[in-house]
C-alpha cells in the first residue's frame, strides 16, 4: 500500500546518544514544571543515587566511629537498640521515598517542608538541617582517628606515636581534629571539581565498602569467641543505675548511623530520571545498611576476645579487628574502612551543600546571591561547598581538647538532622489526615509508571515515624554527662546540646525576623506547579522531546 503524499513521515528510532538528549530536554522540562531552569548537570545515575545516600550511612565509618559507645553503655544488648532503629528509619525512608517522586529537587528537607508546611516552617527546617549538616560532615571526618592510628601509628601525629589514640583522650581528640580537617579539605576540592567526579569517587567507595563490610562479617563470624546468644545479655554494661536508661543511650549508636538516607533526594537535580530513580535508592540505602550494620554488629560482638575488659569499649571493632585478624589483614581490612570515611564525608558534604544551594536559590540565606551560583565550568555550587567545608573545619577547631568530642558532637548532629525529618513527616502527616496529599493520587514517573506511593498505609507509617522521631530526639539530647560532659562538673557541657539548639534557633530566628520583608517575597515553591510534572507529565516530556 502507497503512502498517502500528505502523511508524516514513520518515526525514527532515536540513537543512544539522540535518546540521551531526549531525556535530558524532559528532566530539564519537568524540574522547569517545579519552577527552576536545570542548572546543575545531571551526572548521577541509579548507582551512584544509591552510593550518595548509602555513603553518607556508611555503616563502616560510624559502626567502628561508635560501637564502643555504644557497647560501653548497654553491653552486648546494646544489639537489640539496632533492630529498632532500623524500623523506625525504615518508617521515615518511605516517607521521604514518596516526596521524592513528587518533588525531586535539591535541597530536599527544606523543598519538602516548605511545600508542606508553608515558607517560615520551612524555612527553619532547612536551617535545622543546614546546622545539623556541617556538624554531620565535620563528626564523619573525625572518623578517621577511630581507623587511621590502628593502620600506623604514624598517623597519632599529636603526642608522638606512643601517645594515646583513643578518641576520648586528650591526644587523640585533638589528633581527631588535625587529621579531620586535612580531609575536609580534600573532601571539599572533589566536591568542587565535578558532579561526576564526585559520584564517581563516592561510587568507588561504596564498592570498597560494601566489600569490607562482606569480608569483616565472615571472617568474624568464621572465628568466634562465644555464641550469637550473647545479645541476650547485658555483659559489658556501665554498672550502676537503671540498665534501661544505660540502653537507651547506647541507642544513640544506631541513631547515628541509620541516617543521612535523605542525601540521595539531595542529589534529585542531578540524578537522571530522578521520579524512579531516587525513591528506590533512598529505601534501598537504608534496607542495605540496616542489613549490614546489624550483622556486622552481631560479628563484633561475638569474635571479641574479651567482653569484660574495657578494650571492646575503649577501642571499639578496630580493636577487635587488630586482635583477631592480626597486623597484616587486620590493617588491609582498616583501609577499607578508611575508604569509607572518606565516602561518607565526601556524601555529607555534598549534601550539605545542595541543601545551602537550594535556600539561597530561594533568596533565604545571607549572601545568597553567590551562595546560590552555580560554576558553568563545573557545573557545581563552588561558594555553598566552601562554606560547609569551612564550617566543619570551624565546628572541629573550636572543640580542641575536647575529650567528648566524638560522642556530644554525634549525638548534637543526629539530633537536629531528627528534628529537620520531623519537620517533614510532621506536616506530611497532617497533610495525609487533612485529604490534602489526594490531589497527587495517580501521578506517574519518567517511564509512565505508578509514581512511589504509600497509599492506603501512608497515614500509619506516618504517624508511627513522627512519634519514634520526637522520642529518638529527647532520647539524643537527653543531658547526659557520659555523653556531653565526660569530666562531669561542667553543667553547661552536660546541657550543650539542648543549648546549642536553642542558640542556633534563635540566631536562625532573628535573621529571619530582620530580614522578613525579603522572605515574603513571591517564591517559586509552589505547590500548584507540580501538576505540570505530575501525571504523565514526565513520560510526555520525553515522548514530546524525542519526536
Amino acid at each position: 500500500m502507497s503512502q498517502h503524499p500528505n502523511a508524516a513521515p514513520p518515526a525514527q528510532p532515536l540513537s543512544p546518544s539522540g535518546r540521551e538528549a531526549a531525556t535530558g530536554l524532559a528532566e530539564a522540562h519537568s524540574l522547569a514544571a517545579l519552577g527552576y531552569r536545570q542548572e546543575l548537570r545531571r551526572g548521577v545515575g541509579s548507582f551512584s543515587s544509591f552510593a550518595a545516600g548509602f555513603s553518607f550511612v556508611s555503616i563502616l565509618t560510624t559502626v567502628f566511629q561508635l560501637f564502643g559507645l555504644g557497647f560501653g553503655f548497654g553491653g552486648a544488648a546494646f544489639f537489640w537498640t539496632w533492630p529498632l532503629v532500623f524500623a523506625g528509619q525504615m518508617l521515615v525512608a518511605l516517607n521521604f521515598a514518596e516526596l521524592a517522586a513528587r518533588w525531586p529537587v535539591s535541597g530536599a528537607i527544606y523543598q519538602w517542608s516548605t511545600r508542606l508546611a508553608g515558607k517560615v516552617f520551612g524555612w527553619f527546617t532547612g536551617w535545622t538541617m543546614i546546622v545539623g549538616q556541617i556538624l554531620t560532615v565535620a563528626v564523619a571526618a573525625v572518623a578517621l582517628q577511630a581507623v587511621l592510628p590502628s593502620i600506623w601509628d604514624g598517623f597519632q601525629i599529636v603526642g608522638g606515636s606512643h601517645a594515646n589514640a583513643t578518641p576520648t583522650s586528650s591526644t587523640g581528640a585533638e589528633n581527631a581534629v588535625l587529621l579531620g580537617c586535612v580531609l575536609l579539605v580534600v573532601t571539599t576540592v572533589v566536591t568542587i571539581v565535578s558532579v561526576r567526579v564526585m559520584a564517581l569517587v563516592t561510587s568507588a567507595g561504596v564498592v570498597v565498602e560494601l566489600i569490607g563490610v562482606s569480608a569483616l562479617i565472615a571472617l568474624l563470624f568464621f572465628l568466634p569467641k562465644r555464641s550469637a546468644t550473647v545479645v541476650l545479655h547485658t555483659t559489658g554494661a556501665a554498672s550502676g543505675g537503671s540498665y534501661l536508661f544505660a540502653w537507651l543511650a547506647s541507642a544513640l549508636m544506631a541513631a547515628y548511623v541509620l541516617v543521612g538516607f535523605d542525601a540521595a533526594g539531595e542529589l534529585s537535580e542531578e540524578t537522571r530520571a530522578p521520579r524512579r530513580t531516587t525513591p528506590k535508592t533512598i529505601v534501598r540505602a537504608v534496607a542495605v545498611s540496616g542489613l549490614g550494620g546489624g550483622l556486622l554488629i552481631l560479628a563484633g560482638l561475638i569474635a571479641a576476645p574479651s567482653l569484660t575488659d574495657g578494650n571492646l569499649a575503649s577501642g571499639g571493632l578496630a580493636w577487635v579487628v587488630s586482635q583477631r585478624f592480626g597486623s597484616v589483614l587486620g590493617r588491609l581490612l582498616l583501609c577499607t574502612v578508611a575508604v569509607a570515611v572518606f565516602a561518607c564525608t565526601l556524601a555529607c558534604q555534598t549534601a550539605g551543600s545542595r541543601m545551602v544551594f537550594s535556600m539561597a536559590r530561594e533568596n533565604a540565606l545571607p549572601f545568597s546571591r553567590t551562595l546560590a551560583k552555580v560554576s558553568p565550568r563545573t557545573g557545581t555550587p563552588i561558594t555553598a561547598s566552601l562554606v560547609v567545608g569551612v564550617g566543619a573545619v570551624a565546628a572541629l577547631v573550636v572543640n580542641i581538647g575536647q575529650t567528648a568530642l566524638f560522642t556530644a558532637l554525634s549525638s548534637l548532629c543526629i539530633a537536629m538532622l531528627y528534628l529537620a525529618y520531623l519537620g517533614v513527616t510532621g506536616p506530611l502527616l497532617w497533610r495525609r489526615v487533612t485529604g490534602w496529599t489526594a490531589r497527587f493520587d495517580g501521578e506517574h514517573d519518567e517511564d509512565g509508571r505508578p509514581a512511589f506511593s504509600l497509599g492506603r498505609f501512608g497515614i500509619a507509617v506516618g504517624a508511627i515515624a513522627v512519634l519514634y522521631q520526637a522520642a529518638m530526639v529527647v532520647n539524643l539530647l537527653w543531658p547526659r554527662t557520659a555523653v556531653y560532659d565526660t569530666t562531669g562538673h561542667t553543667w553547661w557541657l552536660r546541657w550543650s546540646g539542648v543549648l546549642f539548639i536553642a542558640g542556633a534557633t534563635a540566631v536562625g530566628g532573628l535573621y529571619y525576623a530582620a530580614t522578613h520583608r525579603r522572605h515574603r517575597a513571591p517564591s517559586v515553591i509552589a505547590v500548584g506547579a507540580v501538576s505540570a510534572a505530575g501525571a504523565g507529565g514526565a513520560a510526555g516530556a520525553v515522548a514530546e522531546a524525542a519526536s
